[in-house]
């Protein structure tokens, strides 16, 4: 059997207010192009698909037009899991129609699958399930696939609660442990002629995080350990950190990471999809499939001033990437000469300005003053000198201080 394991979709999400629709629907395509020419049999997607509890329409119309193309006409297996940023009852609500189609969606911990009384012999077929486990049958493979399937696990959604006097390291082990107990619980549905499999949405200790994860635990205290999935489970699936990692090796724990960079903490990361062949009793293999669908992001670090941008920019630098830049400037910059900067490419998500002024110290040494350490005052002066050649005398400093305690803040000079 070979599965795919995708996860962290986020539809709907932005970056810093830039739309990323058509690079989430490129995504789709890309995705669906993966599954059909690799001839994949069962899709995993371990939770985050969209960025909220509330996603706009036109998120969960992209993420229908997904499962229904990924089914393939019901002939392919789907397993969706809720992940923190899901609202669980709203990533079920289309289960009874969705398995008919071969797609299993579940939005809480403990949930359990419809299961399909009768299907035809080359439909997906859930033979049998229960609270976070199901059996599925996909046409042309010989074994079925036993999932265990365990939705963002917090305390709420779990329904339990573990303890309200413990330590966060007390609390950190006694999650660890819970999470532990029910996927041993649950690994006695695994057979050694089925494909044993494991998805769930969390964090498991070791792994490394970026920016664009909104954190699930506090201090670490929702944390799992690697340890903690089954010996007899042949691929663990997980959701939540957006980096391409694995954990462990037997039984293989990996994060897929997200389809599309979601901070510019991830610039430079290459975003991918992994594919799974497993046959029981032999070794799993494994393969990392890079996606080019999604804009990659990059850092510009633009020590020369603008005439430095701009010659990257003709260059073709980093072509059709979003880019964060840290403009270093000897002054403040002209606000028409800001405007210019920012119409020469589209592509600026940030552009940050350093004002850095070298001077000589009394050891000849180079000294860096930034924007953030020079006064409203002398901020003031310098814009002066630089547009007037003069300073300014001082009863034209004191009515921009009184203006600017009668605007009651302190506003960035441009």
């Amino acid at each position: 059997m070979r599965i795919l394991h995708t996860a962290d979709w986020h539809f709907g999400r932005q970056l810093e207010g830039r739309d990323r629709r058509a690079e989430q629907a490129a995504f789709v395509d890309e995705l669906c192009r993966i599954a059909d020419e690799r001839s994949v049999d069962l899709v995993l997607i371990a939770g985050d698909v969209y960025d909220s509890v509330n996603p706009p329409a036109w998120a969960e119309e992209l993420f229908y037009d997904a499962l229904e193309r990924l089914s393939r006409e019901g002939t392919r297996g789907v397993v969706v899991i809720a992940g923190n940023h899901d609202q669980p009852e709203r990533v079920r609500a289309a289960a009874p129609l969705a398995t008919k189609h071969g797609i299993v969606l579940l939005g809480l911990p403990k949930e359990a699958p419809l299961i399909m009384e009768e299907a035809p012999s080359d439909r997906v077929r859930i033979v049998a399930g229960g609270p976070s486990w199901l059996e599925l049958a996909v046409p042309g493979c010989e074994h079925h696939a036993v999932v265990l399937a365990l939705p963002y696990p917090s305390e709420s959604r779990l329904k339990e609660l573990l303890s309200e006097s413990f330590t966060q390291e007390q609390m950190q082990l006694a999650f660890s442990g819970r999470i532990a107990e029910l996927l041993a619980d649950l690994a006695r549905h695994f057979r050694d002629d089925t494909v044993n499999l494991v998805t769930s949405h969390l964090f498991v200790m070791g792994g490394l995080e970026t920016d664009s994860e909104r954190p699930i635990q506090i201090g670490g205290a929702m944390t799992v350990s690697p340890l903690a999935f089954p010996e007899k489970a042949d691929y663990v699936a997980l959701g939540h950190l957006h980096r391409l990692q694995k954990l462990r090796d037997k039984p293989i724990v990996r994060y897929s990471g997200s389809p599309l960079s979601y901070s510019f903490s991830e610039a430079g990361q290459s975003k991918a999809v992994v594919l799974v062949d497993v046959v029981p009793g032999t070794e799993v293999r494994e393969e990392i499939v890079y996606l080019t669908s999604g804009r990659p992001l990059a850092r510009w670090k633009a020590t020369e001033g603008i005439e430095q941008v701009e010659r990257w920019l003709a260059e073709g630098r980093d072509a059709g990437a979003w880019i964060d830049l840290e403009l270093h400037v000897s002054d403040v910059i002209d606000p028409a000469e800001f405007q210019r900067l920012r119409k020469l490419s589209d592509d600026f998500i940030k552009i940050q300005r350093v004002v850095v002024r070298d001077d000589r110290d009394e050891d000849g040494g180079e000294e860096r003053v930034e924007l953030a350490e020079l006064t409203p005052e002398q901020l003031f002066r310098r814009f002066y000198e630089r547009k007037r050649g003069v300073q300014p005398d001082d009863r034209l400093v004191a009515m921009f201080e009184r203006l600017l305690a009668e605007t009651g803040g302190e506003e960035e000079a441009e």
